[in-house]
């Protein structure tokens, strides 16, 4: 049997060691020729290296050179060319993956496309949301029909009521709420609003006030409605023609320009204060009223939709009545106004969008009005009730035939430094 490699033979093998050989060396200390596993290669075929040349019998070349070089015939490690694993070879370390391997994640991409991908959904949530909002404000009073205004100054006027409106409540609705079954719609609360760069101010215009009925158009009829100097309660003239007449006789009461108007009713209140989960105050003296319903004692609680309003309609329980209420409802408006803005609200969608609903099906605007002012409106009444404005009640003389007077002196104080936008320094005292 021929033991030698194929093209070799006995004749030409060289000196050999053992049977027939004049070798004195064995055949182990002869350097062998490399034998190929598996089919031939053909010549500087991909992936198998051009072999260095046979040398004198000596091998691959010598051990300095293939240092020098940085070839590895890979008999040290036992490596076979074209299996993976190698260093620098597919599937080792430093080269690439077999077909159909899966590479490793590529995470700043990852987390690019993700930051995209979140932004993109808030921002179609965001878009969604404010024409969502958009459409369910009632934009019923047409400030255009109030007549011989003055001059607008610095800032931004909202008058803001509290109606006693009885839309949308059911008979039950009327007794749960001790709201009676009185036809039409009267204010019971009427507040104004500035907003300003100097600070914001919310003065209450107590319902009982003295005030004068000026020439008017009818809001329905547009018939001109000549002024008689007659005087009533201030509630009275939205009563007589509604909100139109109410910012023309505020107008022309104090001569401040009403930028915008808004109003809510009993329903909208007490659904708003319910679609928060209620809201916390603390009471400074217990009182009870029949006619709001009201029994509260002193301390601090969480009033439902019911007991809200009743909290902010009661006047017959307090020996300063309308004064006292007036008070009342600038303190609980506070509460809201910091129930509403809290994260808990804000940032869960299950009570977000219900009091926001709320809200907004149930306030009535002016034809002008935008989200973006309302937001206005918001906020400087937060930051007001929060400590950060001025609130006080119309100033008062004194009273005639049970109508509260204002104090002429301060009024026109008030009134010229809101309009030019400047701190407010008189007192309701």
């Amino acid at each position: 049997m021929n033991d030698w490699p194929e093209g070799w033979s006995d004749n030409n093998g060289g000196p050999r060691y053992g049977s027939g050989s004049a070798g004195a060396q064995p055949e182990s200390a002869r350097v062998m020729r490399q034998v190929r596993r598996g089919p031939a290669a053909p010549p500087h075929s991909p992936g198998v290296p051009q072999q260095p040349s046979y040398v004198n019998g000596q091998g691959y070349g010598d051990y300095t050179n293939a240092q020098q070089t940085g070839y590895d015939s890979g008999y040290s490690t036992g490596h076979v060319y074209g299996a993976p694993g190698g260093p620098g070879e597919p599937g080792g370390p430093g080269g690439a993956y077999p077909q159909g391997a899966r590479p490793a994640p590529d995470w700043r991409r990852r987390i690019k496309w993700t930051a995209i991908t979140v932004t993109a959904v808030l921002l179609v949530t965001t878009v969604s949301t404010y024409f969502w909002a958009d459409g369910k404000l009632r934009r019923e009073v047409d400030l255009s029909k109030v007549i011989d205004r003055p001059g607008t100054g610095e800032g931004t006027n909202y008058l803001i009521v509290g109606s006693d409106s009885r839309e949308g409540l059911s008979a039950a609705d009327k007794k749960e709420l001790h709201t009676g079954s009185a036809e039409g719609k009267r204010t019971d609360s009427m507040m104004i609003l500035h907003v300003g760069s100097n600070g914001d101010t919310l003065i209450s215009l107590p319902r009982d006030s003295d005030v004068e009925i000026p020439t008017y158009v009818g809001s329905e009829s547009g018939k001109t409605y000549k002024g008689t100097g007659r005087h009533v309660k201030l509630n009275a003239a939205y009563a007589e023609d509604g909100p139109e007449l109410l910012v023309r006789t505020v107008e022309y009461n104090t001569g401040l320009h009403i930028d915008h108007y808004v109003e809510i009713g009993f329903a909208g209140f007490a659904n708003i204060v319910d679609a928060v989960g209620g809201v916390e105050i603390t009471i400074d003296k217990a009182f009870k009223d029949k006619y709001s319903g009201a029994d509260f004692q002193a301390g601090k609680q969480t009033l439902n939709g019911e007991e809200a309003l009743a909290f902010v309609r009661t006047r017959h329980a307090f020996a300063a009545s309308d004064l006292e209420r007036t008070k009342n409802q600038q303190k609980f408006l506070a509460a809201l106004a910091h129930q509403v803005a809290t994260p808990s609200t804000v940032l869960n969608p299950f009570k977000l969008y219900p009091t926001m609903g709320a809200g907004l099906d149930s306030l009535i605007v002016d034809k002008d009005m935008g989200l973006y002012d309302l937001g206005s409106m918001f906020f400087a009444m937060k930051g007001v009730n929060g400590g950060d404005g001025v609130s006080m009640n119309m100033p008062i003389s004194g009273s005639s035939n049970g109508n509260l007077v204002w104090d002429k002196t301060k009024v026109k104080k008030l009134v010229e430094e809101l309009n030019n936008d400047e701190k407010v320094t008189v007192t309701s005292d």
